[in-house]
């Protein structure tokens, strides 16, 4: 394994039984470095164990004597020549002094978000002693999570004793790359990252030549012509590159085959990786590709748009449209890294970048709380202030995914404003909308379903205040539109079920609607 040049020390913080330990080991392992454990420092320094200190002296004394130790050994990780020999885990409440925040700095937080009745279930009857109340243990862990989020620069799930191990060359390869932030995207069928950040695409490079056996070495990459002549410079090396149109039209089953015969042509393995760099199309498509050849190959997404950065790169959805109705022909294949730059975004044409705010605006209303009053504050769309927003939208989709991998449940609410949207796309023979301005469309309508005039009249304010169209032009088929509804590809033998949301965070899925209702608010759009 190739020598790690860090920057930065790799700094494991989070609540009490979120796995810091044991994720800080794995990571430690992989990168061969060593464990610096401030509980077990701290142990050895009271010359007793934790709790039976904290019982005798309290938790004032006991805080005073962690920042004093934390401190001295974060600032003596930060001041080792070439680089910090060890990585640290945190005791969950170090974090709570101003001047750990402080010290934390010049290191990279790793937060293990934990689910609170996980770390419950782990610290409950322990020797732990601020885990003897479940009201106190859930008011610490609600007054703490604020604060982890706002320190970390990447987040492992709740399964961080796992994934912290493949998620290592990653790691390291962010300690020169300030930028980026990365969330650890879980599944059933596997983990990946999900980094967003100027320079992002680079890491790739980086993670492979820290760990040459973790990544493939070759790289064939599916890209969209016009993202290639702009920003193709931000690519790693590549023994070829197929280029194809970034429009919806190339979303076709003639299409795939063109690509999947050049990758065939140019000597394509099962342990080379296919680089897909474009928009959601570019990704539909590449990804389809990747699934389908040689029964698949990885797959790595590094979306150039807004849609694709928020939305469309996560969750291993990949398909090609029939002339009937939009991703008809697909497959599931999760990538095995998304890499999102937002600089990528500034050669975008305005109206593609506020196309990719209706997903913004679709995922921000999923998620309600602090990403909705972010999103709906946003007065411009400039690309050098949206990674945060690209983040917390990509996280949000990517916890979304985690729990419902394959469509069968929670996933459903990602297709708020999608099933109107998509027949919108259909019945306009995928020309006249761009992806964006259709969900925008879709999202008005679903909100009237919902019966949250309100919301609907602030979202339409939004969308039409960021130049996307919030009526039909009087050319669609309102018909047209009703009948593509039906050929949806979520439709059972139960019928047609939508997702509603009434509230901002509180959306729910597989609702029935008369057809009578969804006629209404497709002409009310027009």
């Amino acid at each position: 394994m190739a020598a790690v040049a860090a920057h930065h020390g790799i700094v494991f913080i989070g609540f009490m039984a979120a796995g810091k330990t044991r994720a800080a080991q794995a990571v430690a392992e992989k990168l061969e470095l060593g464990v610096i454990d401030t509980d077990e420092l701290l142990e050895r320094e009271l010359g007793e164990p934790i709790f039976s200190f904290f019982e005798r002296e309290g938790e004032a004394e006991f805080r005073r004597r962690e920042e004093r130790l934390v401190v001295s050994a974060l600032d003596a990780l930060a001041g080792q020549v070439g680089g910090p020999s060890a990585v640290v885990a945190l005791g969950g409440g170090a974090i709570e002094s101003a001047r750990v925040r402080a010290a934390l700095a010049d290191h990279m937080p790793v937060w293990c978000d934990v689910d609170e009745e996980i770390a419950w279930e782990r610290a409950s009857g322990s020797d732990r002693p601020l885990a003897a109340s479940r009201v106190e243990f859930s008011e610490r862990f609600a007054r703490r999570r604020p604060i982890y989020e706002s320190l970390a620069r990447v987040i492992l799930p709740s399964d961080a004793r796992e994934s912290a191990g493949p998620a290592a060359p990653w790691l390291a390869a962010m300690q020169g790359v300030p930028s980026v932030r990365m969330a650890w995207a879980a599944s059933e069928s596997g983990g990946y990252p999900a980094a967003v950040g100027e320079g992002a695409i680079g890491l790739l490079g980086a993670a492979t030549e820290i760990d040459p056996g973790h990544l493939p070495a070759r790289i064939f990459c599916i890209a969209d012509a016009d993202a290639l002549a702009e920003q193709g410079r931000l690519l790693p090396r590549r023994e070829a590159t197929i280029e194809v149109e970034g429009a919806e039209s190339s979303k076709t089953i003639s299409e795939a085959e063109r690509v999947l015969r050049e990758l065939a042509t140019a000597g394509v393995r099962r342990d080379d990786a296919v680089l897909a760099f474009g928009g959601g199309v570019v990704g539909d498509l590449a990804g389809f590709c990747a699934a389908t050849y040689q029964r698949g190959v990885p797959l790595i997404q590094a979306p150039t748009t807004l849609v694709a950065q928020v939305d469309s790169a996560y969750g291993g959805k990949t398909g090609v449209d029939l002339p009937e109705a939009k991703n008809y022909v697909g497959a599931y294949h999760q990538p095995i890294a998304v890499l999102a730059d937002p600089s990528t975004l500034r050669t975008l044409p305005r109206e593609e970048l506020a196309a990719g705010f209706a997903e913004v605006v679709k995922t921000a209303l999923i998620a309600g709380g602090t990403l909705w009053d972010e999103v709906r504050q946003l007065d411009q769309l400039d690309p050098a202030s949206l990674g945060d927003v690209i983040f917390r939208c990509a996280q949000t989709k990517i916890e979304v995914v985690a729990s419902d991998e394959r469509d069968s449940g929670r996933r459903a609410v990602l297709n708020l404003g999608h099933t109107v949207g998509h027949a919108i796309e259909a019945q306009t023979g995928y020309s006249r909308y761009r992806h964006g301005e259709a969900v925008g469309l879709g999202l008005l309508a679903a909100l009237r379903l919902s019966g949250a005039d309100s919301l609907r009249n602030e979202v339409e304010g939004l969308l039409a205040s960021h130049g996307l169209p919030v009526s039909l032009d009087s050319a669609v088929d309102v018909d047209g539109v009703v009948e593509a509804t039906g050929r949806d590809k979520k439709r059972s033998r139960e019928g047609l079920g939508f997702v509603l949301l009434e509230e901002p965070g509180e959306p729910r899925w597989g609702a029935t609607v008369e057809p009578d209702r969804v006629r209404a608010v497709v002409e009310e759009l027009k």
